[in-house]
């Protein structure tokens, strides 16, 4: 048994916990709706920001985590005015996502990703298994930050400058 546990830690501790840079093609070829319910692909979204940083929140009108954070994430705006803030919701309810938009008063670029955060190849790359998540892309499109579960981490702000 001590040999089973020991050949466990040692192939644990040799995982590499890779942090990609990169989007993934499927996770780029993964469907979002516009706040006026236009189909784009995640990719298409990403080309429009090109040449900025993008502070991406992945959120939900339901996640109260997600409502905790958003002073946090406002405080980031001020201080940050040159950054995109891309909102992915995982709201399946478009209505609920544009009411949230609204009650919450949330400035920045919106999209819906309605398969929410269980299914879609976006949601999948990102091993979305809890929200609020923050990534942060760099002007030439590359993964700065791949995984924040909260807007007060230092390292979103290390990943903006």
């Amino acid at each position: 048994m001590k040999k089973l546990v020991i050949i466990f830690i040692i192939l644990l501790s040799s995982c590499s916990f890779e942090k990609p840079t990169e989007f993934s093609e499927l996770a780029l070829s993964d469907k979002a709706y516009t706040l006026s319910d236009k189909e784009i692909s995640i990719q298409e979204i990403l080309n429009k920001y090109k040449g900025k940083k993008v502070l991406i929140d992945v959120w939900a009108s339901w996640c109260g985590d997600c409502i905790k954070g958003l002073p946090s994430v406002k405080n980031l705006q001020k201080e940050f005015p040159n950054v995109v803030f891309l909102f992915l919701s995982v709201d399946k309810s478009k209505t609920a996502w544009k009411n949230g938009i609204s009650r919450f008063n949330i400035n920045g670029e919106h999209y819906n990703l309605r398969k929410g955060m269980k299914n879609g190849e976006f949601v999948d790359f990102l091993n979305l298994g809890w929200i609020p998540r923050y990534l942060v892309i760099d002007e030439q499109g590359k993964i700065k930050l791949f995984k924040a579960t909260r807007a007060s981490d230092s390292n979103i702000v290390e990943a903006l400058k």
